[in-house]
């Protein structure tokens, strides 16, 4: 297996710290935190990049705040200047990390996202039903309390796999080890970073290779800690769902949700990625509509840019037009 030893200069390199800058302003140029970072731009990039280059680096404290829409999430929010840190780490780890998931994991990927993840269900559930002309089953399934739960050992095993450059691993672990709860604990990951978005990537990336080559599982997509698996047999999925919270919390140390992973008929509707999907038609979910008016709200209350508001709507708008 290759791996790469000298990663980390181009991580600090002031060229990589300008883009990951630019990628961390985006669509909050307006906002205070980032003119005051501003203010002494240069200044701020160089302090940057002569932290990382000593690894005298240490993230600040995060955020937090609670989101209910409708479960409740507590969302972590890091200073402005670690924000770029999580951008120049990602910008490089990716071109590594991108190649070796899944074609069918479709969260926090280029060209990837909500719409490819339903272009692909409609697929697969064409293929599995005969083109709607016989009876298939789903296997949806979520995972308990996934950023909470990740292992951070068993995460940086899985990086170091990859990654031999210690001082790269040094970084991540300045990284993952910044958290709200408790620090003495091995466990969990902010939800909010770019980073824990990519690690979650990284972490069950196993767990794909498990479903798509030990069990031979064609019809698999997984969007972060949700996926389904769709089947002619009923019998099979129930099979795979026990081997596959085996392998969770053994290799992991992960289970599935009791309450939200079952196996039922595709005709009974699959809740997934925002819609609800049925064998000739699909449903908008009420929350993917109350977020698109909370976001005209922000924008009339002078939170959000123009620019950004049409870049969200149109977006919006062509997710929403896949409901039919």
């Amino acid at each position: 297996m290759k791996t790469c030893k000298n990663l980390y200069p181009k991580i600090y390199s002031l060229e990589n710290l300008i883009i990951a800058w630019r990628k961390a302003k985006k669509g909050k140029t307006k906002k205070s935190y980032v003119k005051l970072f501003e203010a002494n731009l240069i200044e701020n990039l160089l302090q940057l990049h002569a932290e990382l280059k000593n690894q005298s680096y240490t993230p600040k404290e995060l955020v937090t705040f609670i989101l209910r829409d409708p479960k409740t999430h507590k969302i972590s929010k890091s200073d402005f200047r670690d924000r770029i840190i999580h951008h120049a780490i990602v910008n490089v780890l990716e071109l590594i990390f991108d190649k070796t998931f899944i074609y069918d994991s479709c969260a926090n990927r280029r060209a990837k996202g909500n719409l490819f993840a339903i272009k692909r269900f409609d697929k697969f559930k064409m293929k599995t039903t005969n083109n709607l002309n016989s009876e298939a089953f789903c296997l949806k399934a979520d995972i308990k309390h996934y950023f909470q739960e990740v292992d951070n050992n068993i995460l940086l095993e899985i990086i170091r796999k990859k990654i031999k450059d210690e001082r790269t691993i040094w970084l991540i672990k300045q990284i993952i080890s910044n958290k709200t709860f408790s620090k003495e604990t091995p466990k969990g990951m902010p939800l909010g970073n770019l980073t824990s978005q990519f690690f979650a990537n990284i972490y069950l990336n196993e767990l794909d290779y498990f479903v798509k080559h030990k069990l031979k599982a064609k019809y698999y997509i997984r969007y972060v800690d949700d996926f389904v698996i769709l089947h002619k047999s009923k019998k099979q999925l129930v099979t795979w769902k026990e081997e596959i919270n085996y392998f969770l919390k053994n290799n992991l140390k992960l289970e599935l949700h009791k309450d939200k992973s079952t196996v039922f008929s595709l005709s009974r509707g699959v809740d997934f990625v925002g819609f609800r999907n049925f064998y000739h038609f699909k449903l908008l979910r009420k929350r993917n509509i109350r977020n698109i008016e909370n976001k005209i709200k922000q924008y009339n209350q002078g939170l959000i840019l123009e620019d950004k508001i049409l870049e969200i709507f149109q977006g919006w708008q062509a997710y929403a037009s896949w409901a039919v």
